[in-house]
Formats: structure tokens, C-alpha cells, sequence
């Protein structure tokens, strides 16, 4: 009977998301706005499977218009979206429109001025979900910066944040940037795209501090609070409305031996490893191809949790899943991989947890960085809070 009611109300949850999704006007559907800006210019386009406007992607809406695109920049999972997290993506030709694509992940992550060549203007459409570790973000730098050094204009169709009404997490330390922490703000950042790329700017952070001609479409009739699930899954591994709202929290368990689902219908709804003494949900990694090719722990039997449920209480990221599997790991020497101190953006969350901290001082190391960073924050705001 519980279970039967937490299900009707997610269902009941989703339908109001639903309306609420139907009354956002988003950048991209302001035709009219934009439209005039890109007369008789030479488009490139930052974009993939969300990029949708009335079920048609931004391309073919476009292209109707008679806007005249010259080439297509492809993010981390490809153009259309049929790329698993950290697969190579290859530059190549989309089949449809025949256009150029250059892929912006992997050895090739910022255009060159010979790819730009061609272009005056960038349009930049892609659904971020607010992680510091989402690396949309980081393409979102590298094309304002290769813009900036050759004197040409971005274009950002704002989108609504799906966790956007939180601000969380410890800062990164410049020290540990790389693609997946590139700036010093915190692992939940609350800001759109549009926000994020005005605050690139305004805090000088492109290479030479140089400033990107920016134009930022913002949406109506949204603000921060805004419960929002995208329409179109931001990339193959975060298809749900509880995948996004726990990704923030779960995504350190790619710094760890443990699973968070990749490879089964769950993936960052539930964490487990082979001969866990903790929970009871079970489930089997498997390959499947372009979502999870080699997924941590693939064909073992895990168990530990299912967390579905537990995103509807999501206000913070949640550290105690975490301390937790540590805590009972049977070799805790090798529990954490290097790649954790990149996603936690320095190497002082790892040390917190050995030495034994627990997640609320954990929490409470972070809040004078997380105020200076509201303060910043406060100057690039589009959108009510």
C-alpha cells in the first residue's frame, strides 16, 4: 500500500511537471527575437537531442527558416544524443542535412579558428542539469573562448536548470580544473546556461581574460523554483526526473568501485556493489551499447540501494550514501580512484571521509565558499530565485 502510493503521487508529480513544462516559453521558441540576429550570417550550431522546438529539432526548424547553417559542433554523447559518458566522439557528416559536423569532446574540445572559418555566429541549445561536473558546461567555455579570440558572436537559447533551485557543495580549488570542473564554483551552481555564460564572462575567466560577444535569449515564465523535468533526456545515462535531481549526489560514485547503475534501467537511481552487507536492492550491470559500454562492475551481481524515491526530498547533495559505503568497505585503501578529487574539485572531501567526518561537518566546511559564491552569483541572475 506504500509503495502504491508513492507511485501515485510521483505519477501525479509528473503530470504537474507537465503543465508547468507547457508554460515555459524557452529561448529557442523566441523565434522572433533571434531570428533578426542571424540575417545573412553564416551559422554554426552547438546543439544535440535537446535541442527541440515543437518535437523538431532546432536544425530543421532553422534550416525551414531559410537560416543559413553552415556547420554543426557535437558535445559529449553526440549530436544526437547515442554516445556514452566519456566515448569518443567522431567529427563526420550529419546524415540527414548533410552538414559538416565537428565533434567538441575528446582531443577536440575547443574549435579552431579553421573550424570557425566558416561561421559568424554560434548558436549554443543543449540541456545542462546545474553539475559542475556536467561537462556541457565546460564546451559552453571552450566555444566563448575560441569565439572570443576570433572576434565572433555566441547565441545562447536559454533552457530552464532541472536542479536550479539549489545551491550546493564544495568550491573547486582551480588547482584540480579539468573538463569536469573548470571553474571555481560549487558542485550545484543553481544558474541556466544563459546566467552561467554571463558570469564566463564577467569573471574573466576565458584564457587571456578576454571577453565573448554574448547574446542571451532567456526564457519566460520561469525562475529558479521552477520544477522542471526536460522533455528529451539531457544525455543516455539521466533519463528521469529522479536521475537528474540525485546525479549531483550519486556522480561521486565514478570516483569509487562503486555502482550507480550504469548498465541497467536505473542508472543514478540506485548504488550497490558485489557482496555489499548493505540494502537490499539487487541489480546486474550489463553492456548496452552507446549508454553504457563497459559500466563499473558489469555482469556482477550488486546490492545496496534503490534511491528512485528519494529524489522528491532532494534540497542539498547527500553525502551520507557515500560515508556510508566507505565506512563498510572491505578495502578502504583502494575505495576512491583518482577521479574522485576531480569531481569533488580538490582533494579535501576525500580526506574529510577517511578521516572520519561525518556529512553534516562535512556541509559545514563548505558554507563560507557557497556565500561568497551567492554574492558573485547575484550579478548574472536572469531569474527570480
Amino acid at each position: 500500500m506504500v509503495k502504491y502510493n508513492i507511485s501515485i503521487c510521483f505519477i501525479v508529480l509528473l503530470l504537474l511537471i507537465s503543465e508547468i513544462n507547457a508554460q515555459i516559453i524557452l529561448g529557442s521558441a523566441r523565434i522572433d527575437a533571434y531570428k533578426p540576429l542571424l540575417k545573412n550570417k553564416k551559422i554554426g550550431l552547438v546543439v544535440n537531442q535537446s535541442s527541440l522546438l515543437n518535437s523538431t529539432h532546432l536544425i530543421d526548424t532553422l534550416k525551414s527558416l531559410k537560416v543559413n547553417i553552415t556547420t554543426l559542433f557535437s558535445p559529449e554523447h553526440g549530436l544526437r544524443g547515442n554516445y556514452s559518458a566519456g566515448e569518443k566522439i567522431k567529427s563526420g557528416m550529419d546524415e540527414k542535412t548533410g552538414l559538416p559536423i565537428i565533434s567538441l569532446y575528446g582531443n577536440n574540445k575547443k574549435p579552431s579558428a579553421e573550424q570557425l572559418k566558416n561561421v559568424d555566429i554560434i548558436i549554443f541549445d543543449l540541456q545542462d542539469v546545474g553539475a559542475r561536473f556536467y561537462t556541457y558546461i565546460s564546451t559552453l567555455h571552450y566555444v566563448m573562448e575560441a569565439l572570443a579570440e576570433t572576434n565572433k558572436t555566441l547565441i545562447v537559447l536559454d533552457k530552464p536548470n532541472p536542479n536550479g533551485d539549489i545551491i550546493d557543495g564544495p568550491v573547486l580549488d582551480t588547482n584540480f580544473h579539468s573538463f569536469v570542473g573548470m571553474h571555481p564554483i560549487p558542485i550545484l551552481h543553481g544558474m541556466t546556461m544563459g546566467e552561467y555564460a554571463q558570469m564566463i564572462n564577467g569573471e574573466s575567466w576565458l584564457k587571456h581574460k578576454l571577453k565573448c560577444k554574448l547574446i542571451v535569449i532567456p526564457m519566460k515564465n520561469y525562475t529558479h523554483k521552477t520544477v522542471y523535468m526536460p522533455p528529451i533526456f539531457p544525455s543516455p545515462n539521466l533519463r528521469t526526473y529522479a536521475a537528474i535531481r540525485l546525479y549531483a549526489s550519486l556522480c561521486f560514485f565514478e570516483g569509487t568501485e562503486i555502482s550507480l547503475g550504469r548498465g541497467t534501467d536505473k542508472p543514478f537511481e540506485c548504488i550497490g556493489l558485489p557482496n555489499s552487507s548493505i540494502g537490499n536492492y539487487e541489480f546486474t550491470p550489463k553492456s548496452i551499447p552507446g549508454v553504457a559500454d563497459n559500466p563499473p562492475q558489469k555482469d556482477k551481481l550488486c546490492k545496496g540501494y534503490l534511491l528512485s524515491y528519494e529524489a522528491k526530498n532532494i534540497n542539498k547533495i547527500n553525502l551520507n550514501w557515500l560515508i556510508e559505503f566507505y565506512k563498510t568497505s572491505t578495502d578502504t585503501a583502494h575505495f576512491f580512484n583518482p577521479f574522485f578529487d576531480k569531481l569533488a574539485g580538490s582533494n579535501i572531501l576525500r580526506k574529510q571521509i577517511i578521516s572520519g567526518l561525518t556529512a553534516k561537518e562535512i556541509e559545514k566546511t563548505w558554507q563560507i565558499d557557497l556565500e561568497k559564491f551567492k554574492v558573485m552569483r547575484k550579478k548574472y541572475v536572469l531569474y527570480k530565485d
